[in-house]
């Protein structure tokens, strides 16, 4: 069986980027295992479930800030380009950066699904793929539709190699580089 990886792109990375930089502003788009997406655009609820994420990082590791929809390089050989929902990284660390960060900074991507047809597979299946080759220790999962939160640790070989599900309510331990535990609580009210 041919891995997923080594499958014809649909254009190059430079390709991607110039299609990206001249799209309209209302429009997002992602590079994934070699196909370009549109993110969709955030409902109220996902924003608001971003935004409590800040304020938990923030009260928790005042030496850290999740940025909200930042541009990374993913996958192997940062081929791929996710915007991620949030990026836990040390203050100041994409200062100087353009649209596109290596990923040698993050300790953690955050992705809240959406209900576009395309979520299940970006969200729980392409993106932990390209965040674990990135390197990126920690991948937090906030699902809307089956009201969980999984946390994917241990990235090697392209596959984080540790996965924990909880069920909204439950409290979420966010593993070192992050060390951080949510009550995720009020997720229950920002499900629909």
């Amino acid at each position: 069986m041919t891995p997923r990886t080594e499958h014809r792109p649909q254009m190059s990375v430079e390709e991607f980027e110039e299609l990206e930089r001249h799209a309209p502003e209302m429009v997002r788009l992602e590079f994934i295992n070699g196909k370009v997406a549109v993110k969709p655009m955030p409902d109220g609820n996902h924003s608001e479930i971003v935004a409590w994420l800040q304020m938990l990082c923030m009260q928790h590791r005042p030496d850290l800030w999740l940025y909200a929809e930042r541009g990374l390089k993913t996958e192997d050989y940062r081929k791929g380009r996710a915007r991620a929902d949030g990026v836990l990284v040390p203050r100041g660390a994409f200062k100087g950066h353009g649209e596109w960060s290596a990923p040698g900074s993050a300790l953690m991507a955050v992705e809240v699904t959406s209900w576009d047809s395309d979520a299940a597979q970006r969200d729980r299946v392409d993106k932990p793929d390209g965040y674990a080759a990135a390197g990126i220790p920690v991948y937090l999962l906030v699902d809307r539709d089956d009201c969980t939160v999984t946390v994917f640790t241990e990235p090697k070989d392209g596959r984080y190699r540790q996965q924990v599900n909880s069920a909204f309510g439950a409290p979420v331990t966010l593993p070192s580089p992050v060390d951080i535990t949510l009550d995720t609580e009020p997720l229950k009210e920002l499900a629909d």
